[in-house]
């Protein structure tokens, strides 16, 4: 089989699933924990691979938030948020919607208004610098419960607050003991506001979870999804309303919300006509990429190069870029496909 690493390393990517402070790779992480020294994360960046080994999404969780505690200031955030971006213009992703959880920030003390412009001040910095465009999705923290939903929800529609770069909201953290229906005077707020819905659903839960964000909070793209196989009918449902699944297959096994690779369900999704896109969640937390996932996609569904750029454009189509905006990417994927496969 043909090694389509060096392709993927260079085809223009979009990516919807990717948290900002999973994001940190281990110099960052390594460089926040110094200065926060009375964290117990590691400063050393080899010794975080043995941290960010995960016994069960739970653990996962309680890693994730001792990273979210070393982000204290709007420094912090602004120097996390333009090195993501760095990172994603080494791959090639020329954009990103980028999953932010505020209330973690605002509760920690951090100023509301000084977050924001730490935010757009390194989104505005590396769109000129990179050429990497990024977007905001805001996402309740689902464990933090109906406060952090109120606030969330707060930061996300008042004008003189909400950042300029904002398309999205969203849900995270644990499915398990959060139900999905509490949370839908919030989502309506947001999309009353203009903002897409785009929750968590079905990742460690069944495919009621994945119905409950869609018919509840309105879901328009479901984040994992991965039990959505476990259903026919929302499969179908799925495909014919082109509801596209964030699909991030390293995540999934390095969580336990999937057994191994060779189990993952998105060859099912593939087949029942449903709009997969491919995403890394939290890379370096799982010794991943963007770049990696794609492959492993690849190998997985059975693609060659203008599979692979299939993909990436199934990725443009979900996502809230502009229409102009998706007519460039896509040609630039296109052009960028012909261009290698005549070499």
């Amino acid at each position: 089989m043909t090694d389509l690493h060096p392709f993927i390393a260079g085809l223009p990517k979009a990516e919807l699933h990717v948290h900002h402070v999973g994001s940190a790779s281990p110099r960052i992480v390594s460089e926040l924990a110094a200065r926060h020294p009375d964290s117990k994360v590691p400063t050393d960046p080899e010794a975080l691979a043995d941290y960010f080994t995960f016994t069960d999404f739970a653990h996962f969780i309680d890693v994730y938030l001792s990273v979210v505690d070393l982000v204290r200031t709007p420094e912090d955030v602004r120097l996390l948020t333009f090195e993501v971006a760095r990172d994603m213009a080494r791959q090639n992703i020329r954009y990103a919607e980028l999953t932010i959880t505020p209330y973690s920030s605002t509760r920690r003390g951090i100023d509301e208004r000084a977050f924001m412009a730490a935010i757009e001040d390194a989104r505005k910095a590396a769109e000129a610098e990179f050429g990497t465009v990024l977007r905001w999705c805001f996402d309740i923290p689902g464990e933090a419960g109906l406060e952090a939903a109120e606030e969330t929800a707060r930061l996300a529609v008042t004008d003189g607050i909400r950042p300029e770069g904002l398309v999205s909201f969203g849900l995270g953290g644990p499915e398990i003991g959060v139900p999905r229906p509490q949370f839908k005077p919030y989502f309506d707020q947001a999309r009353a506001a203009g903002l897409h819905s785009v929750p968590h659903a079905g990742e460690t839960t069944g495919p009621e979870t994945v119905w409950d964000a869609l018919r509840e909070l309105g879901a328009e793209r479901i984040g994992h999804g991965t039990s959505s196989v476990g259903d026919p009918e929302l499969l179908a449902y799925l495909a014919e309303h082109r509801i596209a699944l964030e699909v991030c297959p390293t995540s999934n096994i390095a969580t336990r919300a999937v057994a191994t690779l060779d189990e993952h369900p998105i060859r099912q999704m593939a087949e029942a006509g449903v709009l997969v896109t491919v995403n890394s969640d939290d890379p370096p937390m799982f010794g991943s990429d963007l770049n990696n996932e794609y492959a492993v996609a690849a190998r997985l569904l059975g693609l060659d190069e203008r599979g692979v750029a299939g993909l990436a454009k199934n990725a443009v189509e979900a996502s809230f870029l502009d229409p102009a905006g998706k007519l460039r990417l896509a040609a630039e994927i296109d052009t960028y496909t012909e261009d290698w496969l005549a070499r």
